[in-house]
């Protein structure tokens, strides 16, 4: 299992990411164009010392991440798709998130092999970026006995 982000924008919530990737054993994929520098300190900042234990690919583009990592795309997205709560994880798929302010382009929607939603209350349009991985991640690793002993 792993965590894809297309094009974050925010360190923190990057950060945030990488400190569950750590905690919970799952590597973590960062397609660039980022919104900030891979130095930010927002970014040291939310990963804490968890930042060095987490497996990180970092990728040119999202041909470049397409051509290195294998497996099951599986999109979370606002834009329907199955909810979460009747999606079926398999333990090799890759969880992609798309930019905190506009997703994912429509080519990347298109890619995807399971498209997945998040139950929200009427009116309410989205979760935190890191709030949402937390989620779908959680859920992921349940449904394939992945959660760390």
């Amino acid at each position: 299992m792993r965590i894809a982000l297309h094009q974050p924008e925010i360190a923190g919530n990057v950060g945030t990411i990488l400190r569950l990737a750590a905690c919970v054993g799952v590597a973590v994929d960062l397609i660039e164009p980022m919104g900030f520098p891979w130095s930010d300190k927002a970014l040291a900042r939310s990963a804490m010392d968890y930042g060095e234990a987490a497996e990180v690919r970092r990728h040119a583009d999202w041909h470049a991440f397409r051509a290195d990592v294998p497996g099951r795309l599986v999109l979370l997205t606002t834009r329907g798709g199955v909810r979460l709560d009747a999606a079926t994880f398999e333990s090799g798929d890759v969880l992609l998130f798309g930019s905190e302010g506009s997703g994912v382009p429509q080519a990347v929607h298109d890619a995807a092999d399971l498209r997945v939603r998040i139950p929200l209350r009427t009116g309410m349009r989205s979760l935190n970026l890191a709030v949402a991985a937390g989620i779908a991640l959680g859920e992921a690793l349940r449904q394939t006995g992945g959660w760390p002993e």
